[in-house]
């Protein structure tokens, strides 16, 4: 379902959410620290940070405009449109879970999460749902109900939590999704991926919300240790034994 649409009077271009289908696996680096912002005089602020407020990537997968933050049995599935074969986002999953993460450009001057708040309300609304726009750890959130159909062919609502921060010309987006949507004990560990997220923004001019380029572990980053194989349960897609991440490709 569409839900990042772009509003004309403050920004040059549209993003479309791209399809998804069947995944394959591919390997990403295991890490069970938790990652750090850089050492300064004072306390370091809460994240997602900018990759100017860090000193090293520490205990991330290098996705290009996402350093991800890893942890014992976190898999990771890559969102590929298959028409141009670009990652356009990444899907962590932690048992019953889930936490679908973009980052896109911003302007210099302002933010876009009020904006895009508002239109992704509309369109929850506008099929059927229910939105309540309240306070959460990260500032002003969404916590909708989405109508859906359930396994047995009857209507059902399946719940989500969308949480944006605006850095400096980025904005990045989460959809906690699964038991992270309603049970805050259980938000608590993806919560902690997306705080510790660090956004790589390119010196490059871009328009307001567009994609900026992810890429597959491996890929213009440091090479990764394989870790075992494993297939990574389905998450719900919003167009959102102790082993490392597993990472997982969608085409």
């Amino acid at each position: 379902m569409g839900l990042f649409r772009r509003n004309a009077s403050k920004s040059e271009a549209t993003e479309q959410q791209p399809e998804a289908a069947a995944p394959e696996t591919v390997d990403a680096t295991a890490a069970t620290e938790q990652p750090e912002a850089a050492a300064t005089d004072e306390a370091p602020k809460r994240g997602p940070f900018d990759a100017a407020d860090v000193g090293t990537m520490g205990p991330r997968v290098d996705l290009g405009a996402i350093w991800l933050p890893v942890m014992p049995g976190l898999e990771l599935r890559m969102e590929i449109d298959k028409r141009t074969e670009k990652v356009t986002g990444v899907s962590a999953t932690l048992g019953p879970s889930g936490l679908q993460v973009q980052a896109f450009a911003a302007p210099r001057t302002w933010g876009i999460w009020d904006e895009v708040r508002e239109e992704i309300a509309t369109s929850v609304t506008g099929q059927g749902g229910t939105v309540d726009d309240v306070p959460g750890p990260f500032g002003r959130e969404l916590i909708a109900r989405i109508p859906a159909q359930g396994p047995d062919g009857r209507q059902a609502v399946r719940p989500a939590r969308f949480v944006g921060v605006d850095g400096p010309r980025w904005f990045l987006r989460g959809v906690l999704t699964g038991a992270a949507a309603v049970d805050a004990e259980a938000a608590k560990p993806l919560e902690s991926v997306f705080a510790n997220v660090v956004v790589v923004r390119d010196d490059s001019p871009r328009p307001p919300r567009d994609l900026l380029t992810l890429t597959l572990p491996n890929q213009g980053g440091p090479a990764a240790p394989a870790t075992p194989e494993g297939v990574a349960p389905e998450t719900p897609s919003f167009d959102p034994l102790t082993r490392g991440p597993e990472i997982t490709e969608i085409r």
